[in-house]
């Protein structure tokens, strides 16, 4: 089973300096990473910037399609409201069939504002109690969804096709 972690953190360089940890704990084999991206919104910037990462040694599981979409969903669909098509509709239809649901999107939102940035990872087989007190003494805060093994490969059909 896969989890999609979101580790907020208070500075907008918070996410990318905690990529060396992240990084740390793979080679540790505490954690096995399938993908990995960053959105940091400096303060004044209208919107956040994101930067897509992968599995941190090539590329990811669920790419940038995966990516875009969600981050679409999460920061810019909702200044964009009614322009948005039918087609990422049916798009946001899948994240949600897929385990990453409403909920999950309104956290991120309203988590992640000017002058913070976010790592969002996409793994399996962590170690939690020792990724979590590592993460959590860089002062990041958790935000978190489980997929099962049928919702993780509907996301891989749907944005590796």
């Amino acid at each position: 089973m896969a989890t999609l972690t979101v580790w907020k953190f208070d500075t907008s360089d918070g996410a990318r300096t905690a990529l060396d940890l992240l990084r740390k704990l793979q080679e540790q084999q505490l954690i096995t990473i399938r993908d990995t991206a960053y959105v940091y919104w400096e303060e004044g910037a209208k919107r956040p910037k994101t930067k897509e990462l992968g599995k941190l040694t090539g590329a990811g599981t669920l790419g940038g399609a995966f990516w875009g979409l969600l981050f679409g969903l999460i920061f810019f669909i909702p200044v964009l409201g009614a322009a948005i098509g039918a087609g990422v509709g049916a798009l946001a239809g899948s994240l949600s069939r897929a385990g990453i649901d409403d909920e999950f999107v309104q956290d991120v939102r309203e988590s992640v504002t000017p002058g913070t940035s976010a790592l969002f990872v996409m793994s399996e087989h962590a170690v939690i109690d020792k990724v979590a007190h590592e993460f959590k003494k860089t002062g990041a805060q958790l935000i978190t969804t489980n997929l099962s093994v049928e919702e993780e490969k509907l996301l891989k059909e749907t944005f590796t096709a």
